[in-house]
């Protein structure tokens, strides 16, 4: 081997370890990646003598106020997949992650809620087309997230853009449903509407990692709410690419944020956050919900408890009224007498 080679060889060698290192501090050597054959003729080709083409890995992050930190604590954990191959490490987020989620959902909420429902809609409609266009990447991660076929996973996929599909058609209507003029004894109109309740802290199911997270998360902010999300534990690799989807789409940074890392040490703070307002526990144990349902009683948080859901049934409305107010108005008529009416 010649010196210009061999010196080659060792920079390729070099080459493959950085990019490992830096890919959310993977512990897999250069000789562990999976290497690329390069297509001759299409200018991505090596040097002669420089080896196969490195595959670029992956770096995870938090989504927080419309940004992708790394999480506070400078933690990660490995990821793996049903038969425990590891497939990335995603960021393990603290406390401090936490309440800076909170903080930027509260500063999205007065111009996400002030939006008119129409725009929402539009702006969830949107969601469900970059979705589109990302497909088969949520189908190789959820099929690595929850050991599905491609076919399965596929389904789950389509299933899951449907979704987001059906909440963006009930931003506007919602309020037809939920409100409307009550009749009342006296002269006066009365009329209630429903209003979003605040900053909800929304714990995605652990075992549908993509369509269970949707299915929550997606009606918290149809009815303008906005969202602190903590993905599934186990598989939240499709949850942090959502993230990107929504980034690059039109929801306001800050509307969602999206954390990873461990349920429980994630929940408590926010259960016990004053500037949260409701709490869905969908992805806590029996006893986890308990001792948040404690905790979100200090400041009389709405709390939806975990239950049994087929994600793949059509759902309700109930998880969108679940963190809606009623907002009434009196307003008098003036007299109403035998003779007709008077203002």
């Amino acid at each position: 081997m010649s010196d210009k080679t061999h010196k080659a060889h060792k920079a390729s060698k070099a080459s493959k370890a950085s990019r490992a290192q830096k890919a959310g501090g993977t512990h897999e050597t250069a000789a562990d990646v999976e290497a690329v054959p390069a297509v001759p003729g299409d200018g991505t080709a090596p040097a002669a003598g420089a080896g196969p083409r490195v595959a670029v890995l992956k770096t995870y992050k938090l989504y927080v106020g419309g940004k992708f930190p790394r999480s506070e604590s400078g933690r990660v954990y490995e990821v793996t997949d049903s038969e425990g191959n590891w497939l990335a490490n995603a960021p393990r987020a603290s406390r401090k992650d936490a309440r800076d989620a909170v903080v930027a959902a509260r500063k999205a909420f007065g111009g996400w809620s002030g939006a008119t429902a129409y725009n929402r809609g539009q702006v969830l409609y949107r969601v469900a087309e970059m979705l589109e266009g990302r497909r088969h990447q949520f189908v190789r991660e959820v099929a690595d997230a929850e050991g599905l076929s491609e076919a399965r996973a596929a389904g789950v996929v389509d299933a899951t853009i449907d979704r987001w599909v059906w909440y963006a058609g009930w931003t506007d209507k919602i309020a037809q449903v939920t409100g409307g003029t009550n009749p009342v004894a006296g002269p006066y109109f009365n009329l209630s509407s429903p209003e979003p309740t605040g900053v909800v802290a929304v714990l995605a199911p652990q075992e549908s990692s993509f369509l269970g997270l949707v299915s929550v998360l997606a009606p918290v902010i149809a009815t303008g709410n906005t969202a602190v999300l903590v993905a599934s534990e186990r598989a939240p690799l499709p949850a942090l690419s959502l993230a990107e989807v929504l980034a690059t789409s039109d929801v306001p940074g800050g509307v969602v944020n999206v954390l990873s890392g461990g349920t429980a040490e994630l929940a408590a703070p926010l259960a016990a956050h004053q500037d949260v307002n409701a709490i869905d526990l969908a992805g806590a144990d029996e006893q986890l919900a308990k001792e948040l349902e404690v905790a979100a009683a200090d400041n009389l948080k709405r709390v939806l408890r975990p239950q049994p859901v087929d994600y793949f049934a059509t759902p309700g409305t109930d998880r969108m009224t679940a963190f809606l107010e009623t907002k009434t108005v009196w307003h008098p008529t003036g007299s109403l007498g035998a003779s007709g009416s008077s203002y």
